[in-house]
């Protein structure tokens, strides 16, 4: 039985009784000569579980942090291939922090499904979540991503229903991304009794874990969701507005995501 890092890393935080802490940055964003650096930071910063985002010239899911992101990585010539070298660069001296690559299925219909399995898996990608992708329509694309060990991650939103979700699941590995509020990325309107409520009710139909994103951006968001089942809790938007701030006053980038995600990440070990 292959036991993936993503089911290694989550098992093992179970067993120390922690929630994964899961951040998210664009590839290529500020700079593509600091991605692989800044997944670094991250891992000493404390995260369990990379998202690496794959830039795209039309991300619907995205709100505008992430879209300005985007730009600035595609502005630098950062596609899919940048992305998967970042993955084998960070690979030679990080073989255990799981990554995820998140994006759109047009950069990986341009890459080639096979082409991208095969490199994905040699490089050390973990999980692969396709936003823009419904399983039902792409099972012989999820298939060759399992043929190499690559978890299918899928997102569940508040909106999704019992006979849609069992559907998802039927297809997800890895874990189940629960989009925590009807929208976009980098909103923060946050109903933590709803978000709760809606975690136990995706945990009674899966084993798979439950990563919770989308609006968690302040210390009390990330305990708040602390506080429901979830498993894990993303933070992306937050930690790009940082980079964008402290670009335009000259301040390092590194320096920056390192100190956000220490700060925000204590929302998650307070006491529960």
């Amino acid at each position: 039985m292959h036991h993936s890092r993503l089911e290694k890393c989550f098992d093992e935080l179970k067993r120390l009784k922690k929630k994964a802490l899961i951040p998210y940055i664009t590839a290529g964003d500020p700079l593509p000569d600091l991605t692989v650096n800044l997944m670094h930071a991250l891992v000493e910063s404390g995260a369990d579980i990379i998202e690496l985002g794959v830039p795209f010239s039309d991300p619907i899911a995205d709100g505008p942090i992430i879209q300005r992101a985007s730009e600035r990585a595609l502005n630098q010539g950062v596609n899919l291939e940048a992305c998967l070298n970042f993955v084998s660069d960070f690979r030679a001296t990080n073989k255990v922090t799981p990554i995820v690559l998140m994006g759109y299925m047009n950069p990986i219909e341009q890459f080639g499904w096979d082409h991208f399995a095969d490199k994905a898996a040699n490089v050390g990608v973990d999980g692969v979540l396709v936003v823009d992708c419904p399983p039902e329509e792409s099972k012989m694309f999820f298939n060759k991503l399992k043929a190499q060990h690559i978890d299918c991650i899928h997102l569940v939103a508040p909106t999704t229903s019992e006979e849609r979700l069992k559907k998802i699941l039927g297809e997800a590995s890895g874990y189940i991304y629960y989009v925590s509020l009807r929208g976009v990325t980098g909103s923060d309107k946050l109903n933590p009794v709803d978000v709760s409520r809606k975690i136990n009710f995706v945990k009674k139909h899966t084993k798979l874990p439950v990563a919770v994103g989308f609006g968690i951006s302040s210390r009390k968001s990330v305990f708040d969701m602390a506080k429901t089942d979830a498993d894990g809790v993303v933070i992306g938007s937050a930690l790009i507005r940082a980079m964008e701030e402290a670009g335009s006053e000259g301040g390092s980038p590194i320096e920056t995501v390192k100190s956000r995600l220490d700060d925000l990440s204590k929302g998650l070990s307070k006491k529960r």
